[in-house]
């Protein structure tokens, strides 16, 4: 049986260090009419253009009531171009499962791709915290931290004796 064009594009970017996973998602809403077409955003105008994407497909069950909540789930297979635009898209849109297809075997990753995916995460890491202090914390919260953080400081100095 011959291969379709998603199998052939699909074994060539494995081939050359992509990856293909499955993305299981759930939304809740009190309101049945909102869940599907949000989920379908997800898939069309948010995890289908993120970098790295070569197709992204999905699947988005009916809602169903649970004690006057409404509930779906959507499946979302998506093949990236690599390891690292896969781990960034799993950490921005934080999946509640995460099946790997292909590749079948061990994945070896060179140092600089090590490096470009650790500092993606310490980026967006930091993305977060800078949104959670800036839009969440009180202003007391906040007068809490910075005086925390400059109680480390100081001691950090004493500790490597630079008292200042």
């Amino acid at each position: 049986m011959p291969k379709s064009e998603v199998q052939k594009v699909t074994d060539e970017k494995v081939n050359a260090g992509g990856v293909l996973l499955r993305l299981y998602f759930d939304m809740h809403s009190k309101e049945k009419d909102k869940l599907q077409p949000l989920l379908v955003d997800l898939i069309n105008n948010h995890l289908l253009k993120e970098p790295g994407v070569v197709y992204c497909y999905g699947s988005i069950e009916d809602p169903l009531e649970i004690e006057g909540v409404f509930t779906t789930s959507a499946t979302a297979t998506v093949l990236f171009e690599n390891v690292r635009s896969a781990i960034t898209m799993v950490f921005r849109y934080a999946p509640v499962g995460i099946e790997v297809m292909q590749p079948t075997k061990d994945i070896m990753l060179k140092i600089a791709d090590l490096q470009a995916i650790l500092m993606d995460i310490s980026q967006t890491a930091s993305n977060y915290s800078k949104y959670i202090v800036q839009n969440v914390m009180t202003e007391e919260q906040r007068t809490a931290l910075a005086n925390d953080i400059e109680k480390r400081s100081q001691k950090g100095k004493e500790d490597i004796g630079g008292k200042s």
